[in-house]
Order: structure tokens, then C-alpha cells, then sequence
């Protein structure tokens, strides 16, 4: 059987809130029998984004995904709470809001944070994955329709073909550590999860293009990267590791000594600003 799955691709979200203020605007208000009931105006977002931020100057990344509940396949609010939450054939979990009134035990199952609680009514409340819609036809969710960059879309596919589809396009859940099986998946969420290394490349007071650079850690590579027209360079998807990385320059008549980095306790980048090469 087809299910429902959300995609989203991280490096295409711009922060422009475009699916969160649809998604809010579709429950505002609207008590929607059998799948949801209002929610409030302040707070409560159904659907928010988290930011990232590495680097720093002009080598700062800042990078956005959409979060939402994850429509699990093993969901741990369905195992606290049987009685008030459902899962449909269709991989649709729905909070009951009826069932689940004055279950405030209901937000904290959920290790995604994706639960909220409605204080006015007295209940929990999730994003529905706009099931009342999609049984009426609708292809997409409102916030993918109002998405100007196909940041997130919605897709029905087989377990199988969804896997498929994943691994192909480099698409990964959440916290797979859980087990908990999310029909969310994102891609490119390496802006997250990741490390970063840049930095800019000189010579003569000249920013120098076309340098390869390289990043290894007791001899096995972790990346590579050349030199755009600002000397500038970015190195992602870096394990982040406590020990030391060299990093090696190599440019045709220049010469350059390779460095040790690593990144600081906490820190998921490393910024060289001033590479010399003589």
C-alpha cells in the first residue's frame, strides 16, 4: 500500500516561514471534525524552523529545516497513549482530539518535541500531515503548495519504493537511533549534523583561485575543495572528531606547509582566515 511521506530538503528552505504561516492559517480557528480541533493564535506552530549557524565573516553558513511531527511508523506517543492516538493505513498519525482532551502526559512522549499543548482546550496538538485535505484529493499539504523553492513536498509511495527513493536522492530521518521509524525525511541535512571547514587562500596580497585543498585525519580523507575566485574554500559533511585534522593546500609554483585544525570543544566548524601561500 502507498503511504504518505514529507520531503525536505534543507539547502533548499530559505527561512521565508511560507509553509508554517499556511499551515497555521489552515488550523486557526478551524475546528475540523474527526482530525483536528482549533489551535491558538500565539504559539503552538505545527510546523516550525530550526537554524543553523557555522563559520563566521564572510565564511558563515546559515542553514534552515522545516520540523514537524514525524508520522512514525513506531511512535512512542501511540505506545503511551493507544487510546487516543491512531495511526492510519495510509501512515498518518493522528492525535484524537476528543480522546486525547486533558492528556497533558501526551506532549512529552515524543522525543521530536512535536507535540504541543493547547492550554485553552485542554489538548495535545500535532500536525496532521492535513489529512482532511489530502481525503479530499488535494496532492500536497497547504505548507508544501506555499513552498516557492519545493523545499518540502509530500509523495505516496510503498515502504519499499521509499526506501528506494531515499536512498537514491540521499535522504535520511531524524534520530534513526530511536527506532522509531519517521515518514519525514530531509536531505542535505548535513548542515546540521556535520562539520564545516573553510577558509581563504593569499598570495601576495592576492586572493588565489583554483587551489586544491584537502582534509585527512591519520591519513584517510575526510574532504576536498577548490579555491573559488575569492580564494575562498568550504569543506562540508566533516566528521566532527576530537582529534587533529591536516589540512594541505596545493597550487602549481606555491608552496605550502599543511596545518593541523581541529575544532574546539563544542564546536561543529573551523575558520582559517588568513592562508599564506609563498
Amino acid at each position: 500500500m502507498k503511504k504518505w511521506n514529507l520531503l525536505i530538503d534543507v539547502e533548499l528552505c530559505e527561512n521565508c516561514n511560507n509553509c508554517v504561516l499556511a499551515t497555521k492559517d489552515e488550523y486557526l480557528g478551524n475546528d475540523i471534525s474527526g482530525y483536528s480541533a482549533r489551535v491558538p493564535g500565539m504559539g503552538n506552530n505545527l510546523i516550525a524552523i530550526e537554524s543553523s549557524e557555522r563559520g563566521s565573516g564572510a565564511l558563515i553558513e546559515i542553514s534552515h529545516r522545516p520540523v514537524t511531527c514525524n508520522h512514525c511508523d513506531n511512535a512512542p506517543c501511540i505506545q503511551h497513549a493507544p487510546d487516543a492516538i491512531q495511526k492510519r493505513a495510509d501512515g498518518i498519525v493522528i492525535i484524537d482530539p476528543e480522546k486525547a482532551h486533558g492528556r497533558k502526559d501526551i506532549v512529552g512522549s515524543c522525543p521530536y518535541g512535536a507535540i504541543y499543548w493547547n492550554e485553552e482546550l485542554a489538548l495535545p496538538q500535532q500536525w496532521i500531515f492535513d489529512a482532511h485535505l489530502l481525503d479530499q484529493g488535494w496532492k500536497q499539504p497547504r505548507g508544501a503548495q506555499a513552498c516557492p523553492t519545493h523545499a518540502i513536498y509530500a509523495v505516496q509511495k510503498t515502504d519499499a519504493e521509499m526506501q528506494q527513493h531515499a536512498s537514491a536522492k540521499g535522504y535520511e530521518v531524524l534520530k534513526p537511533e530511536l527506532g522509531t521509524s519517521p515518514r519525514v525525511y530531509y536531505r542535505n541535512n548535513h548542515h546540521f549534523t556535520d562539520g564545516y571547514v573553510a577558509g581563504a587562500v593569499f598570495a601576495k596580497n592576492e586572493c588565489l583561485a583554483g587551489v586544491q585543498v584537502t582534509l585527512e585525519c591519520h591519513g584517510q580523507p575526510l574532504g576536498e575543495a577548490i579555491t573559488d575566485e575569492f580564494g575562498e574554500f568550504r569543506i562540508h559533511k566533516v566528521p566532527i572528531t576530537k582529534d587533529i585534522m591536516k589540512l594541505s593546500l596545493m597550487s602549481q609554483g606555491l608552496v605550502f606547509e599543511s596545518i593541523d585544525v581541529g575544532f574546539g570543544d563544542g564546536e561543529s566548524s573551523v575558520v582559517l582566515n588568513e592562508l599564506c601561500m609563498i
